[in-house]
């Protein structure tokens, strides 16, 4: 039987009472682990940001995770990918130590590529939300600004609108890879290939489920 190291992590004390609670993770976990057949031998947790590709230094609950998954030659478990990161970089890092990782949310059967994939599409996610508060302040700002001129307005309404549409292309240049393996595995028609992409956990741009009319839209962008 295959046997896993559970890690579960939030950022603060606040988040114990939302949806990426402790708890909550852990009962996604063990979910997961009895509908696959895996047995759990340890679990760790701490409370720690995930940000920044060096953030393994400021987590020794997962250093300690990845050091008994290694000795044990098992998996690491999580309940999201976010629970470990949302950057690239430290989600390379971590595969580098060559500890195999499921994501109870994605399933058993994603391959480290596309778990890239997905860590690319989270860093994105964060990136573009980063985008539109910066763009919506400076809207605002001008807005608020009745003695300056027009044109404030006008270009931060622009320089907002660029940096969406730049974020949504670069979105769906990430999400092709999944869409064209979800092709190859029969799923030709929209609303196959949107209930594949709701399936694996991924969400559009915007956080919500895909339908036939986003996934039409994604496809339009490329």
């Amino acid at each position: 039987m295959r046997q896993a190291v559970l890690y579960q992590r939030v950022s603060t004390a606040r988040q114990g009472r939302s949806g990426l609670g402790l708890g909550a993770q852990r009962e996604a976990m063990e979910a997961f682990a009895a509908r696959e057949g895996i047995e759990i031998v340890a679990s760790y947790e701490e409370v720690e940001s995930g940000k920044g590709s060096d953030a393994l230094e400021l987590r020794p609950a997962l250093r300690a995770a990845l050091a008994d998954a290694k000795k044990r030659k098992a998996y690491v478990v999580v309940a999201k990918l976010d629970r470990l990161s949302r950057d690239v970089a430290f989600i390379s890092g971590l595969m580098a130590q060559r500890v195999p990782f499921l994501v109870a949310e994605l399933g058993s059967d994603v391959d480290p590529f596309v778990l890239h994939l997905f860590a690319a599409m989270a860093e994105k996610e964060r990136s573009l939300t980063s985008a539109r508060t910066k763009a919506a302040l400076a809207i605002r700002k001008a807005q608020g600004a009745k003695l300056g001129n027009k044109t404030n307005l006008a270009e931060a309404s622009a320089i907002g609108a660029q940096a969406t549409r730049t974020a949504a292309d670069q979105f769906a240049a990430n999400v092709l890879p999944i869409v064209r393996e979800i092709q190859a595995g029969g799923a030709t028609t929209l609303t196959a290939i949107a209930d594949k992409l709701n399936a694996r956990g991924i969400r559009t741009a915007r956080g919500g489920e895909w339908h036939a009319s986003t996934v039409r839209n994604l496809l339009a962008r490329l």
